[in-house]
């Protein structure tokens, strides 16, 4: 009977040490600094930019040919078929 008494205690302990707890886990105090990266944090993210950029150039050059191949068929509308 005592070790159920106790699982018990334990129990209601840890829920409500969870319960109260999560407000007080939830704010930092770090909540005023606005920029504290590096110089190297700053150069990585430059450099995924460039990637993006980079990749986005092959994309354009794609519509700009598929546009310019549909009206282009438009233009070569006029079909012969032979009998």
């Amino acid at each position: 009977m005592n070790a159920k008494r106790t699982l018990t205690a334990v129990c209601s302990a840890v829920a409500l040490s969870l319960v109260t707890g999560t407000a007080a886990l939830a704010s930092s105090g770090a909540t005023n600094k606005v920029f504290v990266s590096g110089p190297l944090i700053l150069l990585f993210l430059g450099f995924c930019a460039l990637v993006v950029v980079i990749q986005c150039i092959p994309a354009i050059i794609m519509l700009y040919g598929m546009i310019k191949g549909t009206v282009s068929a438009v233009k070569d509308e006029r079909v012969e078929v032979k009998k």
